[in-house]
């Protein structure tokens, strides 16, 4: 959507403010399909339970950087509506530092909630957004080559040395590799599986300690030592990463969930009904570990009616609106409980115990308002490093100085360790 459209968007939202003659709310989220049909329906029925208040549903770009930018217009404008704001799960800490979101109240079942999802809508020990739907990295594996996924990062490495030997597959392993924001939900896997992490709890930058060093080491050998994945996966996002696997080319594969129904299509994917899906596996000293998406929902800091707007928030986020969503949309579930339930296990395509596993080994992104930026600089570095510009290890300590200019330049440096020692 150009700047133009944007603003005429967003003067639009504003000019619909003061023609309502009774309690309105305007929820800003996507049209498109099944996901459309279920959130006009559901805000009609909240409707229905709030004689004389008006919900409607305010259309927003699908792209998510788009989307983002609409929401920064808006907002900046300090403009009362959308009420209820649809948000990735990556921008509720910056919309938070900028006093855009309410503080919520926590959810009397707060703890149904996947902890890591919770953990990405706090900033600064409030709760400004609550879990609508989550996402998560799966490892797809081929059950027609393997009996069982791999337990450690060892094991996974020597099955794919194993299958590629014996040439069931050219590749043993596909994923995300060009520079943009699938590589960083990629080393976060290994970093967690190493035991490492960008930020600690206290926002302090770990990214260039020795677990980060062997986790990006790892990767990049996976490359240009051992050829577990294919040099041309340095430039394949989602799409193309899917396209090798179902073709045939990989044992394994790191994707989200959308992919499941794809590659066991018979009518495109060679490996239909020989696939299985499983957490990513641990190293020594690290865990198994799924880098977290989804989406979350928040209220607008300038709503003129916030009481409503988060008894809209609380509705949506309710079991039975999950469950729904799941049915109609097969979008995952924010509510652990819902996992134990044969509805659930009906109304998704996918493995609902692998799927429960995964998801309590999610992982969030570092919480912070500037991840925007500090993505941007992980990338270069990460992708430097995997295409043998720079080692390992001056990849991270780059990054990581760069991190830390960019916390202490907005104000969110905490007091951080002495650098660490080179790894050997």
């Amino acid at each position: 959507m150009h700047t133009g459209r944007l603003l005429l968007a967003c003067l639009a939202v504003v000019a619909a403010c003061g023609d309502a003659s009774g309690p309105r709310l305007t929820f800003s989220g996507s049209d498109v399909g099944a996901e459309g049909a279920v959130i006009r329906a559901q805000l009609d029925r909240f409707a229905a339970r709030h004689p004389g208040v008006r919900v409607e549903l305010r259309l927003t770009p699908d792209a998510a950087d788009q989307r983002h930018q609409l929401y920064v217009q808006w907002l900046n404008a300090r403009a009362e509506e959308p009420d209820v704001l649809q948000l990735d799960i990556i921008w509720t800490a910056e919309f938070a530092a900028a006093g855009w979101l309410r503080p919520l109240g926590a959810p009397d079942d707060i703890e149904d909630f996947l902890p890591a999802a919770l953990e990405a809508d706090r900033w600064q020990g409030s709760l400004y957004a609550v879990p609508w739907f989550v996402d998560a990295g799966l490892l797809y594996w081929r059950r027609d080559l393997l009996g069982a996924p791999p337990s450690t990062l060892d094991e996974l490495r020597e099955d794919a040395e194993r299958a590629m030997r014996t040439g069931a597959v050219s590749a043993g392993l596909v994923w995300q590799g060009a520079r943009y924001e699938g590589l960083v939900t990629v080393f976060l896997e290994h970093l967690v599986a190493f035991g490492g992490a960008i930020l600690d709890a206290r926002g302090r930058v770990r990214v260039d300690e020795p677990p980060a060093v062997r986790a990006l080491t790892f990767m990049r050998d996976s490359v240009t030592g051992q050829g577990l994945v294919p040099r041309a996966a340095l430039a394949w996002q989602e799409e193309q990463t899917r396209f090798a696997f179902q073709n045939g080319d990989a044992l394994f594969m790191r994707n989200w969930p959308y992919a499941w129904a794809l590659v066991q299509d018979a009518r495109q994917s060679r490996v239909a009904g020989q696939v299985g899906v499983a957490v990513f596996p641990g190293a020594d000293g690290g865990r198994p570990a799924a880098a977290l998406g989804g989406a979350q929902l928040a209220v607008n800091r300038y709503t003129e009616e916030p009481d409503l707007a988060e008894a809209l928030v609380t509705f949506l986020t309710a079991p039975e609106q999950m469950l729904e969503r799941a049915q109609a949309a097969a979008q995952l579930p924010a509510r652990r409980s819902l996992y134990a339930t044969d509805a659930l296990a009906a109304a998704l395509p996918l493995p609902i115990d692998e799927i429960r596993a995964v998801l309590e080994a999610a992982v969030p992104r570092p919480v912070t308002p500037v991840y925007s930026e500090l993505s941007e600089l992980l990338q270069v570095r990460l992708h430097r490093a995997l295409t043998g510009q720079e080692a390992p290890d001056e990849a991270l300590r780059g990054a990581a100085d760069a991190i830390r200019d960019l916390l202490a330049r907005t104000g969110l440096a905490a007091s951080d360790p002495p650098a660490p020692e080179p790894a050997e």
